[in-house]
């Protein structure tokens, strides 16, 4: 077991943006698995197959290398996964940014890649609370679960920082319904949490398996719909094409930068598919360019009451 400090260096073959490239795993501002130090590094917790892990990534933009520092049983873990998941694996075969707002978009952020944490339950927990809600709503449900539910992340950022590791899949399964609802999470996103925690194990192999396979098995569980397993794809295997299907805004946004006009899923599909198997970059970076549709009336407001949700 690695109880201290672990270090790797790491010099990219590309400019790589450390802070646009972990984004993804951020959930809101006050994710506790996530804190950004006085001095600009980066740390992330993380449960892997071998334990908990305190990741710490620190550019340096002098030497064009990055400083990975870990603790706790998993840090040889992270640390070799490190590289993938400042996008190293990213694959940009292929890909043409075809349309004018696009090409805009790709020259803002040229260094940009996906990264990938290879651990599929780590991304599936904030994703399904993140279904049908605000993010605002969810945000603070997944800070709450983790501070209540979680445990101090290993090595010197539990103290401080106050980083936690997001629960272990048993201790998911042992929240009571009505700890749930205080949170707030309904049925609806509780009950598919808490069956999918125990096929962990399962879920992890279908993602070693590669992006289809995962897509398969999450969206065969009960209440996991195809933007779920997308966002889980997303992150934990930094899959290109997974578009985010079923999301409030994502069609109507990329419709409005490509076309000018605000479309459904299945024009959106139509839109995309000359771009495979790079769909999810281009929503990923007209996103990131702010090449929304222009937001009319209110913001959604969080729900004053908790009705069970349906799939998403």
């Amino acid at each position: 077991m690695t109880t201290g400090e672990r270090t790797r260096r790491w010099r990219p073959d590309w400019p790589c943006p450390v802070a646009q490239v972990l984004a993804p795993q951020r959930h809101g501002a006050g994710d506790p698995t996530y804190r950004i130090d006085a001095g600009g590094a980066h740390w992330r917790a993380f449960r892997t197959p071998e334990g908990p892990a305190t990741l710490r990534v620190r550019p340096e933009p002098a030497t064009g290398e990055v400083a990975l520092s870990a603790w706790g049983p998993g840090a040889d873990w992270i640390l070799t996964q490190g590289p993938a998941l400042l996008g190293a694996d990213d694959d940009l075969s292929g890909f043409e940014a075809r349309h004018p707002r696009l090409a805009q978009a790709w020259r803002r952020r040229p260094h940009w890649r996906m990264g990938r944490s290879g651990l599929v339950v780590d991304a599936l927990i904030p994703a399904v609370i993140e279904q049908k809600v605000t993010g605002q709503e969810a945000f603070a449900a997944y800070r709450r679960l983790v501070q209540r539910y979680g445990e101090p992340a290993p090595g010197p950022a539990a103290g401080e920082l106050r980083l936690h590791v997001q629960p272990a899949p048993e201790a998911i399964r042992a929240i009571p319904s009505w700890e749930w609802l205080r949170l707030p999470v309904d049925g609806g996103r509780s009950r598919p949490l808490v069956g999918a925690t125990r096929l962990a194990d399962t879920l992890e192999r279908a993602g070693r398996r590669g992006s289809a396979e995962l897509d398969r098995a999450l969206t065969g569980l009960p209440g996991i719909g195809r933007w779920t397993s997308a966002e889980v794809r997303q992150r934990a295997l930094g899959d290109a094409d997974a578009v985010s299907f079923g999301d409030y805004h994502v069609a109507k946004d990329i419709g409005w930068a490509l076309t000018g006009e605000r479309i459904d899923d299945d024009a959106l599909a139509v839109l995309l598919e000359p771009y495979r198997p790079h769909r999810y970059r281009v929503q990923a970076l007209l996103a990131m360019a702010g090449a929304g549709a222009p937001r009319r009336g209110p913001r959604m407001a969080p729900r004053r009451h908790l009705p069970t949700g349906s799939s998403s």
